[in-house]
């Protein structure tokens, strides 16, 4: 099988590369960072002699990313699936930064991940199987005060994964999903948990073995299966007053 990665030069990414090429599949890996892919290429052919190809494309820049579909055409109708593990986060996502670039946010996480849709699903569909993987988070169960654009941006993408499942219903591409909690990346690198990261070298296993289901919704790791449906059964109002709440001066009265 052939599959390809957007944006596999570091961490979920790189590891999911990893993870098919054990496998004995061919990879088409994609990022900003050539330099990474070629080392990441290198060292997967050597160690389970598969067919790796790679491309630098700056995954912000959408004529770039244009013109990859366009040169590459031919390879890429020879795909049997894609995965999306991409995203950008920044610090000060909020209504306050006056200097926020919402756009960038919302591109990165939301319309780049359409845009590859919108380019493979007719490919798979004309072919009448492939597979789509996607990869959403917990933080857009609900607004939040911090990470406001990344939040939106991710609930977006669970409503196109959604309507990519409905749609899929009478044909045999596979539409998975996985919202994620925190994971050992550089995302969540300096943050103070509670709860512990889950590891990605563990999550890419799960994501290869499950290729062939036909529809999955996943929460990794496990606890925010149950974690996201209390928050999800919460009233809106108490989320707020909590919220106004722990805000509050100590010297307020």
């Amino acid at each position: 099988m052939k599959y390809l990665i957007v944006g596999a030069s570091s961490g979920l990414g790189r590891d999911i590369a990893t993870a098919l090429a054990k496998k004995n599949n061919e990879l088409v890996i994609i990022s900003r960072d050539i330099k990474d892919l070629e080392a990441l290429k290198k060292d997967l052919s050597i160690r389970y002699k598969v067919d790796i190809k790679c491309f630098q494309v700056d995954l912000t820049n959408l004529n770039q990313v244009e013109i990859f579909f366009e040169r590459e055409a031919k390879l890429i109708k020879l795909l049997d699936g894609m995965l999306l593990p991409i995203g950008m986060m920044i610090k000060d996502d909020n209504f306050i930064n006056k200097n926020l670039r919402s756009n960038d946010i919302i591109n990165a996480n939301l319309s780049l991940v359409t845009y590859f849709i919108n380019k493979m699903y007719p490919i798979f569909k004309e072919k009448n199987y492939g597979t789509i993987v996607g990869f959403g988070s917990v933080s857009g169960l609900l607004g939040r005060e911090i990470n406001s654009s990344y939040a939106a941006a991710k609930r977006g993408l669970d409503s196109i994964f959604e309507s990519l499942a409905i749609t899929s219903l009478t044909n045999k591409i596979n539409i998975q999903y996985y919202i994620l909690g925190y994971l050992n990346t550089n995302l969540s690198e300096g943050k103070k948990l509670v709860l512990p990261k889950g590891s990605t070298e563990i999550l890419a296993e799960k994501v290869i073995n499950n290729l062939d289901k036909k529809h999955i919704k996943i929460y990794y790791p496990f606890w925010w299966r149950l974690i996201s449906l209390i928050i999800l059964l919460t009233p809106f109002f108490f989320i707020k007053f909590f919220t106004k709440f722990k805000n509050k001066p100590i010297n307020d009265k």
